[in-house]
């Protein structure tokens, strides 16, 4: 067996590590998630983009999680394997990962890009970019520009909990924060003071994107725990059979989301024209413009939550290879708390002061249907965020543990099952508010699964510590 490396991890205070790796995490998503919400805070408070402009982004916004989906597939997997790789003292299966997600980062930016731009218009027409011309006009805009820039985005996201799993939580976190920074200053001289709308708020984010991968580029080749070389890069199929199964649902949970986007997107067109209100011509953006938002804010909620998590990776696996459960379920405990507390605080944001968070999106410029309709649709829509934390934290550990078939089946029931089915079921019965409904009813059921899960991991972590160097019941490291 080779020498063990990043060994603190198996013996520092779980609390501390806990602190160490999750708030850098946390803060990183959070940029992360405000890539697109900075861009439509400005666009929202634009007089000449307002809901139109909103409602644009919104039909855009999933295209970019379809992007994530990839990056979090390669990023996320390599990460978990390359813990788990560590704590068993595999270095050779590590850097090859790594050399390997690099590859694949590469050619999936490269592929999606030009998917993107040949069918732009049927894409655009699939996620509800249709409601009015203008919509789709700006809707189009928007995604041409945010398009040039997916591959920067898919390299920085992957090579985020890459560079965690090296033992570097704070870089990852300042690389994302410096992205951020450059978006949040040019977004209102390019959408304000250059007038370019649309284009500008893309390119701002394009030029933040840059940034976060030319920093996770700088940093592939200051490297601590794991060392690249020549033969590091190169298609490696057995070892990634190994690493790709472990991100799997992470990009499940993304895709699904996807699916499910394109589904209420769908619903909102089909069921808004049918609306006495938002069947008029002059507000049928708003549908599509208030969910938007509510799910911004959820994004907000979901990247603290997986943050919490995610950021966890590196610790819980390196501790299952490491055959120290009791680390392990020390660490499943504090999160579920954790989570639980994240969920109850944001349930009572939203149930207290709607109109406050959708004013933030220029509601003040907008009819008295925009406000009614959005208030209604944060309490309700996500009325049970706690089930939403949980759901997601459980599937995520298990992810850590190298457990990717439990962890998908959770995901995918989520996501497809009861997201995309109720989105498709409820409405026909209550028409929008059913897509209202649709969110934490199957939140609702998913927690019944994910108690399932929590009792058994719980029995699993009670059993005797397995000897360093395996990995009993999850996917152990192997040489490529």
């Amino acid at each position: 067996m080779e020498q063990k490396t990043n060994t603190f991890l198996e013996t520092e205070k779980v609390g501390k590590l806990m602190r160490m790796y999750a708030v850098p995490c946390i803060i990183s998503l959070l940029v992360a998630a405000l890539y697109n919400i900075v861009d439509q805070i400005f666009i929202a408070n634009a007089d000449y983009l307002g809901s139109y402009g909103n409602a644009a982004n919104t039909v855009v916004y999933p295209l970019t999680v379809l992007a994530l989906a990839v990056a979090v597939l390669i990023g996320d997997g390599c990460c978990a394997f390359v813990s788990l790789s560590l704590g068993c003292g595999k270095s050779e299966d590590a850097h090859k990962s790594i050399g390997n997600s690099i590859l694949l980062c590469v050619i999936a930016g490269v592929l999606i890009t030009a998917v993107y731009l040949i069918f732009s218009e049927p894409i655009l027409t699939l996620f509800g970019g249709r409601a009015n011309e203008e919509t789709f006009a700006l809707a189009k805009e928007y995604f041409f520009w945010i398009t040039l820039g997916i591959p920067f985005y898919i390299f920085g996201q992957a090579m985020n909990p890459i560079i965690r799993s090296d033992g570097s939580p704070r870089f990852a976190m300042i690389s994302t924060l410096a992205g951020a920074a450059v978006n949040i200053v040019l977004d209102p001289l390019f959408i304000y003071g250059f007038h370019w709308g649309m284009r500008g708020a893309a390119l701002a984010t394009i030029l933040g994107q840059i940034l976060t991968a030319l920093m996770a580029v700088w940093y592939l080749t200051h490297m601590k725990a794991v060392k690249l070389r020549k033969s590091s890069f190169g298609i490696y199929w057995n070892l990634m059979g190994h690493f790709l199964p472990l991100g799997i649902t992470s990009f499940l949970a993304q895709a699904s989301l996807v699916v499910s986007i394109a589904a209420i997107n769908s619903m909102c067109t089909k069921y808004g024209a049918l609306d006495p209100v938002f069947g008029q011509t002059e507000y049928a953006q708003i549908p599509l413009a208030v969910l938007g938002i509510v799910m911004k804010f959820f994004q907000i909620v979901i990247s603290i939550c997986i943050g919490m998590a995610a950021g966890c990776i590196p610790v819980v696996g390196y501790n299952i290879g490491a055959g120290r459960r009791d680390r392990a379920k020390q660490l499943f405990t504090y999160l579920l708390i954790f989570e639980g507390l994240l969920g109850l605080i944001s349930t009572f944001i939203v149930e207290a002061f709607p109109v406050q968070l959708i004013n933030i999106f220029g509601a003040a410029n907008e009819s008295v249907y925009y406000t009614e309709f959005a208030v209604k649709s944060f309490r309700i829509y996500l009325c049970l965020l706690i089930f939403a934390t949980l759901n997601k934290r459980t599937f995520i550990y298990l992810q850590a543990m190298g457990k990717a078939a439990a962890s998908t089946l959770i995901s995918l029931t989520r996501e497809l099952i009861f997201g995309v089915g109720l989105a498709l079921l409820l409405p026909r019965w209550f028409g929008l508010n059913g897509l209202l409904y649709s969110f934490p009813t199957a939140d609702t059921l998913t927690f019944i699964i994910t108690l399932f899960f929590i009792v058994r991991t719980y029995k699993e972590l009670n059993k005797p510590e397995a000897a360093a160097g395996t990995v009993p019941g999850t996917l152990s490291p192997h040489k490529a």
